[in-house]
């Protein structure tokens, strides 16, 4: 496996909740070297209050707006390397998306439904699946949102498998991006 990334853009992490965005993420940066920020513990340091809390409070709506200026805030902060994980609804939002996709390497962590259920049963962080059928709600969601999220740059398969597996694969995954993008540029530059 080679270690080495080029890059001076974020690396996202999206998908649904449960997938592992979070956890990869943080090891991620921490193999790499580079700082680790989760977009809804910024949110919550913003807003003075949980994410279940601002959903309650003041709905979706207003808590994907205030998701919005957030991840633009740290996709232009210093240092421009770093790992964003991100909320399982930001890149469906067509701003965050284009966003994302713009000024950043997405990867996917692609999870199957009774990953995410195991995942997220016995936590109460996720608004959706508070006071629900999680089930139910993460089939739909895989439903609504799989065809957004296979928009993203890079796609990796999680699986009930060690964390260092995952990176390993994420870790992979991001070297073959940024190998092929410094190819393309140097094909188009000579």
């Amino acid at each position: 496996m080679n270690d080495k990334i080029i890059l001076n853009k974020p690396i996202v992490m999206v998908g649904l909740m449960g997938a592992g965005k979070t956890s990869v993420g943080r090891a991620l940066a921490r193999r790499i070297g580079i700082p680790f920020v989760d977009s809804d513990k910024e949110i919550e340091a913003a807003a003075g209050c949980s994410v279940v809390d601002i959903f309650a409070l003041y709905g979706e709506s207003e808590f994907r707006r205030v998701e919005q200026r957030v991840i633009a805030r740290l996709m232009d902060t210093e240092p421009k390397l770093k790992v964003i994980s991100t909320g399982e609804g930001a890149f469906i939002t067509p701003a965050v998306r284009k966003m994302v996709l713009d000024g950043a390497v997405s990867v996917w962590l692609k999870a199957d439904l009774e990953l995410l259920v195991k995942r997220t049963n016995f936590r109460n962080t996720r608004p959706q699946l508070l006071h629900a059928d999680s089930r139910k709600i993460l089939a739909q969601l895989i439903a609504e949102r799989y065809d957004i999220y296979k928009l993203a740059n890079i796609t990796v398969e999680t699986r009930d498998e060690s964390l260092r597996k995952t990176l390993d694969k994420v870790m992979d995954a991001v070297c073959a991006y940024t190998k092929h993008e410094r190819e393309k540029c140097q094909n188009s530059n000579g």
